[in-house]
């Protein structure tokens, strides 16, 4: 299965003033396969060690953390000889053993030789009070859900996502129903790998459904497992009302739709808890797209998404036979789906901010807006062909941006102020977009 962060795996491996890297992202985002596949195909040893119940490896780390030490203790557990240039060294689950994580500053500080990946679903929120984190002392990668562009692919039609890259947009347009039924598979589908490798296999969509509901099953046994006893009842209300939430047509995350007469206090720690996890995006209201837009942040107003499309899906209970009824799922839940997808491919552009934006007065929204570099673009959602703009224009009038963006079912056009780009070609965005830079 390929996977885009491979290619930034290799660069890390390739820099000269490499550091240790941890890999960020939730649960059965694919984090293990990844580590162990690049280590398979770029070295000639791996070292692989799971610190998930693993009573040697913890007590190893809780002693002196002197490199060689660690190093003879490895080769132990690995059953493997490490050496520095040809063997990477994998520490998974990494959070269960807090002092393995800090032992990454002394192998960054003394022992720089050696290629180290760790990874932990739950760093975020697992780590002992007392423990030392190694600021500045390693680098991270994002790994998030399978994006489209990977879906396409897994699907074994990357000629489809070449000719979306190189913006043929007649010879595109030929092939429009063979795009939108991917889409809608990848709406339903998501980018869960197991998910994605189950559908590519047999097109079971049932299957499919299955998977997405053990792994939903997955994350509310961690909010009993891990999360503070107190907190675990508003982690699962704050959780489910999530679908609820993107079917309102509101301005900002409504926490009476959590509960009757909720307050924000109340759902902070809850709130806090699920994104370190990975498991929610926080998109934040700017005020005004200015320069930085994070100067412009209203903390107090957001919206509050998934991370995966497939599982929002499953979450809010669609039924595989809506795929049948043409257009209709993109149309569930008001375009909650819709909203789901794009900004599931904006948060897999490395380095792309996400905000939203909506007028003090509340009578105009722009669904997200996007910061590239030094440019600030806004990108409106439609779920089907219906191309009334009125939002975009009043932000148009009021800001004066060099490109607007908006994604629908329509064919691509671009008029003097507005890309029309339809949703199936949201990989090539960041090709259009450079164009401006």
């Amino acid at each position: 299965m390929y996977r885009k962060a491979t290619g930034e795996l290799q660069e890390w491996k390739n820099n000269a003033n490499r550091i240790p890297l941890i890999i960020r992202g939730a649960r059965q985002v694919g984090k293990t396969w990844l580590m162990k596949e690049f280590g398979r195909t770029r070295y000639s040893k791996v070292a692989y060690i799971n610190f998930e119940g693993n009573e040697h490896m913890q007590r190893l780390f809780s002693g002196d953390l002197e490199i060689q030490r660690l190093i003879r203790g490895l080769n132990l557990e690995a059953e493997c000889s490490i050496e520095p240039e040809n063997t990477l060294i994998i520490f998974d689950e990494v959070q269960e053993a807090p002092r393995a994580l800090t032992s990454l500053k002394y192998f960054q500080e003394n022992a720089p030789q050696y290629h180290i990946i760790a990874a932990g679903s739950l760093l975020g929120v697992a780590l002992h009070p007392g423990t030392s984190f190694p600021v500045g002392k390693v680098s991270f990668l994002d790994l998030h859900p399978l994006s489209f562009s990977e879906f396409i692919q897994a699907m074994g039609m990357k000629d489809y996502l070449d000719l979306l890259l190189k913006q043929d947009w007649d010879l595109i347009s030929g092939f429009k129903d063979r795009y939108s039924e991917l889409l809608k598979q990848y709406i339903y589908t998501g980018g869960m790998p197991e998910a994605v490798a189950a559908f590519a296999e047999r097109h079971d969509f049932n299957e499919v459904r299955e998977i997405q509901r053990r792994v939903l099953a997955a994350y509310e046994q961690d909010f009993s497992k891990h999360a503070p006893n107190e907190t675990v009842p508003r982690i699962r209300m704050l959780w489910n009302s999530i679908p609820s939430q993107l079917s309102k047509e509101n301005r900002k995350f409504i926490y009476g739709l959590v509960r009757k007469g909720a307050r924000a206090r109340e759902y902070e720690l809850a709130m806090m808890w699920l994104s370190d996890c990975g498991l929610v995006n926080k998109i934040n209201r700017i005020s005004k797209p200015g320069m930085p837009p994070g100067a412009y942040e209203d903390t107090g107003a957001f919206k509050l998404y998934m991370l995966d499309t497939g599982l929002l899906s499953a979450l809010s209970g669609l039924e595989a036979k809506t795929l049948l009824d043409g257009s209709r799922i993109l149309n569930e839940f008001k375009g909650a789906l819709t909203e789901q997808y794009v900004l599931q491919q904006l948060r897999c552009e490395k380095d792309l901010l996400v905000f939203y934006w909506s007028a003090d007065a509340g009578t105009s929204e722009v669904d997200f807006v996007i910061q590239m570099q030094e440019m600030i673009i806004p990108v409106e959602v439609k779920a089907s062909e219906n191309l009334r703009a009125k939002s975009i224009k009043v932000y148009k009038e009021k800001y004066l941006p060099e490109i607007c963006i908006r994604t629908s079912m329509s064919d691509y056009r671009k008029e003097d102020w507005l890309i029309n780009l339809p949703l199936y070609a949201l990989p090539a965005l960041t090709g259009i977009i450079d164009r401006y830079l």
